[in-house]
């Protein structure tokens, strides 16, 4: 008898849950940054080839490689032993037409003289004056020949045309160069200030002019070097091609940039940060509050009315930072649940509490703060029941 009264005693009743705490975090509508990032990379603002003019042994070479140069500095010295002999030549013709003109002129004057006393014909004084005339455009001639020989001898002396930094030499002293050679002698750069050729989007570029529409100042451009360090002065955007390549549908866009200390180099790869303006009254999320279906799709848990979770559908626009910009889906006012996702499920009543107060674990991390108490306090109560069930059970 005892056994069946054992028997037939009934069975405990399991302890009631009490609701999961999730932590969550109250949508509001906030300013966004439009902030584009685009590969570039570095130019020269200005670059020379050096080629000889003329045709020469080199006899000099009269700058260090490598160094700063200045527009008008001489590089190289080629003989000028040719050239010089020619200038020679060509002043010596000069100096016998002018005496051939001075000889003219004489006559000239002597047979307008006799032609005035009848004492000469005037076919005869018309010759002289033509003679006379032919006589000053020898000179010009001469005068001509010897300004282009002078040139030619200077050019035999090459100078920088722009200032800059210089490349190595490409010849030494005894070198034979050509005029107009294929090979340049060096390369002159101008570093500062450089130009930074970023690749966009012709999307991207139709989205880029409707920010700065409106806009008096060109935009500025950040740039992030190779090791992510910050270049310390900002680069100005200045040009944009007009023409989108057929291949890849991009546009070139063109910035300038200060180099005072020459720590940019032409060639360097570099990230283009373009601030092209703001998105007012936007929804911005955590990102760690949105998930991802098996099909791609963007969903989010949101706590509703009687702290019910509800699963919503969410259009993105793009990340700012480590937030999404949400362009439907959540309206401000939501509390989205960003901490205990793994044990929210749509339909269950969860207890809502300021994210960063609810642990991993569903354990409270810390003193709640102010707002903590706020979201909590709508579930305060049927958390209370669930306590006194549980008391009762044990």
């Amino acid at each position: 008898m005892g056994l069946t009264g054992c028997q037939d005693k009934p069975a405990a009743k399991p302890a009631a849950r009490a609701p999961v705490e999730v932590g969550v975090v109250t949508v509001s509508a906030s300013d966004a940054p439009l902030l584009l990032e685009l590969p570039g990379r570095l130019g020269a603002s200005q670059v020379a080839e050096i080629r000889p003019q003329v045709s020469g042994l080199v006899q000099r070479r009269l700058f260090t490689e490598g160094s700063r140069v200045a527009a008008g500095q001489p590089l190289y010295q080629l003989d000028a032993a040719a050239l010089e002999a020619e200038r020679a030549r060509t002043a010596a013709a000069l100096q016998k037409t002018e005496a051939q003109l001075a000889a003219a002129r004489v006559r000239a004057s002597r047979d307008a003289e006799l032609l005035r006393a009848d004492a000469l014909s005037r076919q005869a004084a018309d010759d002289s004056a033509a003679a006379q005339r032919s006589a000053e455009a020898d000179v010009a001639v001469a005068r001509a020949a010897l300004d282009a020989a002078q040139v030619q001898l200077q050019r035999a002396r090459i100078v920088a045309p722009i200032s800059g930094r210089i490349e190595v030499s490409t010849v030494s002293a005894g070198a034979l160069v050509t005029a107009n050679q294929t090979q340049a002698l060096t390369t002159i750069q101008q570093l500062d200030p450089m130009h930074v050729d970023i690749v966009q989007s012709s999307a991207e570029l139709l989205a880029l002019r409707s920010q700065l529409k409106g806009q008096t100042t060109n935009p500025q451009v950040q740039l992030v070097l190779e090791d992510n360090s910050v270049h310390p002065q900002p680069a100005t955007l200045q040009v944009s091609g007009v023409t989108v390549d057929r291949g890849t549908g991009t546009v070139t866009l063109r910035a300038v940039v200060p180099n005072p200390q020459g720590t940019l180099l032409p060639g360097m790869v570099v990230k283009a940060r373009l601030v092209a303006g703001v998105d007012r009254g936007v929804v911005l999320v955590p990102q760690q509050g949105v998930t991802r279906s098996a099909t791609g799709e963007a969903t989010a848990l949101v706590v509703g009315e009687g702290n019910k979770v509800e699963r919503r559908r969410l259009q993105l626009a793009r990340v700012v930072g480590n937030q999404w910009l949400v362009t439907s889906g959540l309206q401000v006012g939501d509390r989205l649940i960003v901490e205990g996702l793994q044990r929210a499920r749509p339909d269950q009543i969860v207890t809502p509490v300021a994210a960063g107060v609810a642990g991993a674990g569903g354990k409270k991390a810390g003193r709640p703060a102010a707002g903590a108490a706020l979201a909590s306090a709508p579930a305060s109560a049927p958390a209370s029941a669930a306590a006194s069930a549980a008391s009762a059970a044990r």
